[in-house]
């Protein structure tokens, strides 16, 4: 099988990631910028895990993306987003993005129509709040590093399916430490082909500018990026073409990540132009 990977930035070549270190204006502003988010998270995570109780989170997806919209620009940051055409409002997906820090999971939620289902760690589900909306969302709980889970991972990825629920996951199963896009874990690209679904890429740019693993500083100002690539069919793949698939996608991925550290570097003099 031919490598989709884009040809991205050589390894020798790649644009250095250069982060200025906040200043006290920037940890006073951070704060600031924290406060309104909790104001923000709690009423609406509250309100929908209690409008959970006596109607369906399909029904309220409609407020999830006020909600998610909200806390994005509570950030501080400009959103553009870029959908593939390919893209049916209509179709079900799984939705494979980076992982960069605490806002990935409300990033891209509106950019497209489907109602997304997330996997989250088991562990978060004990979360005041968060935890609460999650389990009355029916967020499907993963446990990291045990084995025997993935057929009720299945059943639970199934049902959303069949509800006409796409699926949003993270394969990298962790922040990423350096801006980059890390090693891809194959598991939901089994499960992407042996639930019939196709796997949609999305990259985020500009949000590790906005707070990264590592530091709790909100940093405003940011353009945030949200490249929605076109569907990529996972029907009738061996298990060896599957594993080939996973780094296929991640390469689209990581090819607009990298794209976006050598434009902020030649941006910043950092990069000659070639």
């Amino acid at each position: 099988m031919k490598s989709m990977r884009p040809n991205v930035i050589d390894m020798h070549r790649r644009a250095e990631i250069h982060l200025d270190e906040p200043t006290l204006k920037d940890k006073l502003i951070s704060v600031a910028l924290w406060g309104a988010g909790i104001a923000w998270i709690v009423p609406m995570m509250g309100s929908m895990t209690l409008l959970s109780m006596v109607t369906t989170p399909k029904k309220l997806d409609w407020l999830s993306r006020i909600y998610t919209r909200g806390q994005v620009f509570l950030t501080g940051s400009r959103l553009r987003v870029h959908v593939h055409p390919d893209v049916d409002p209509n179709g079900v997906y799984m939705f494979v993005q980076n992982h960069t820090n605490h806002f990935d999971h409300v990033t891209s939620y509106a950019a497209t129509p489907q109602f997304k289902q997330g996997l989250e760690l088991e562990s978060h589900f004990k979360y005041p709040v968060y935890g609460w909306f999650m389990t009355a969302r029916g967020t499907i709980p993963v446990r990291p590093g045990k084995e025997g889970q993935s057929p009720r991972i299945m059943k639970r990825m199934q049902e959303e399916v069949d509800a006409g629920h796409s699926i949003l996951a993270f394969p990298e199963g962790t922040r990423t430490r350096d801006g980059r896009v890390g090693r891809f874990r194959s598991g939901v690209f089994f499960m992407a082909r042996d639930l019939g679904i196709s796997v949609v890429p999305i990259s985020v740019t500009g949000m590790y500018e906005v707070m990264h693993k590592g530091s709790l500083v909100i940093r405003p100002g940011q353009t945030v990026t949200i490249h929605v690539g076109a569907p990529i069919s996972m029907k009738g793949l061996s298990d060896d073409q599957v594993r080939v698939r996973t780094e296929e996608v991640r390469g689209i991925i990581a090819a607009h990540v990298d794209r976006h550290w050598e434009e902020r570097a030649r941006q910043r003099g950092e990069l000659e132009v070639s």
